[in-house]
């Protein structure tokens, strides 16, 4: 079997290096032509993933066609604002019988559409291979690392979803299947926006307890809405829910609790956009997640402070006040 990567940024670059461990012959896609020549002379990608090596399975390829073509199954990387573009780009290279997977943590931001829902759109009815998402608490160095990691395949077709699993699972990264595509796809992209606002809460010092609040406060909104859309509520239990949720609002290395935190510091969002390398999807999920809550008539107090925060120049402090002063419920 062959695979393809698509996106060479932080996350593809660990995925095709896990591939390549895996004896699997691996084309990589790289968009940045400086990346791709220093792949090419020394296999490492020092800019996203400094420090490892890439086996001689995989290769190097500037066209998206070129790795798509060949592969039995496709790992696409890339942040969502690019998807379509991208999967239009190699929409043309796909065939039947292929196997597609998502490994975007994130929702469209004009159309509210998950990955999936984006592909079926634009890949070819009469070519369309079958598609599926790899979604789970999943840090890219730590798997570069092969610290024991467990993430969830998931596809309407749960061979497919097996098929993922018996190809990429070993002794330091562990897959599990399902068939709520929805579920995983959401709990992925809503966690992003909890972990802002957990950056945000530790750079105010507000401690543990608060932290606690908002991951619990946080999951029990992502399920509300999950359950509109019809995700299983189990789902959110699970690596792609709560296991990604707890992984991203408790680690400094998480870029949206990165964001989060030097927000609550004081910096301005164009100014810490600015000093990253990398994109952190929650900016823009949390419009998406506003978004999705009102036309689904969702209440999600905690993204929809979070959006204020970002896009309104509210005060953190002022947000998690208000947050604490709602109406008291029954849990």
């Amino acid at each position: 079997m062959e695979a393809g990567v698509v996106g060479g940024g932080s996350w593809g670059t660990t995925f095709a290096l896990h591939l390549g461990r895996l004896g699997i012959r691996t084309k990589l896609w790289v968009r940045e032509a400086e990346i791709l020549e220093e792949l090419r002379s020394t296999r490492q990608n020092l800019f996203f993933l400094p420090g490892f090596s890439l086996p001689s399975e995989v290769g190097f390829t500037e066209s998206v066609a070129e790795a798509v073509r060949a592969a039995d199954v496709v790992f696409i990387a890339v942040p969502s604002q690019f998807c379509r573009q991208v999967y239009t780009d190699m929409a043309s290279s796909l065939r039947a019988g292929q196997i597609v997977v998502s490994l975007t943590k994130g929702i469209e931001e004009g159309s509210l559409k998950r990955m999936s829902e984006v592909m079926a759109e634009v890949f070819p009815a009469l070519s369309a291979p079958q598609v599926a998402v790899l979604s789970g608490p999943s840090f890219a160095r730590e798997v570069a690392e092969r610290h024991p990691t467990a993430v969830v395949a998931a596809s309407p077709d749960m061979d497919v979803a097996r098929t993922i699993q018996r190809l990429v699972s070993d002794l330091s990264f562990r897959v599990y299947t399902s068939k709520d595509v929805v579920g995983v796809e959401l709990g992925g992209a809503l966690k992003n926006v909890i972990a802002l606002a957990t950056g945000i809460s530790d750079a105010l010092e507000f401690g543990h307890n608060s932290r606690a609040a908002l991951i619990t406060r946080g999951l029990a909104e992502i399920t509300r809405l999950g359950l509109k859309l019809r995700a299983n509520k189990e789902t959110f239990l699970g690596l792609a829910g709560l296991g990604d949720l707890v992984l991203t609002c408790t680690a400094r290395m998480s870029r949206n609790y990165h964001v989060g935190f030097e927000l609550g510091r004081g910096k301005t969002l164009p100014q810490i956009l600015a000093s990253m390398n990398m994109v952190a999807e929650g900016v823009t999920t949390t419009i998406s997640v506003r978004r999705l809550a009102e036309r689904e008539a969702v209440a999600m107090p905690i993204s929809a402070e979070v959006y204020k925060v970002l896009y309104k120049n509210k005060s953190p402090r002022d947000s998690l006040r208000d947050l604490m002063s709602r109406e008291l419920k029954v849990e």
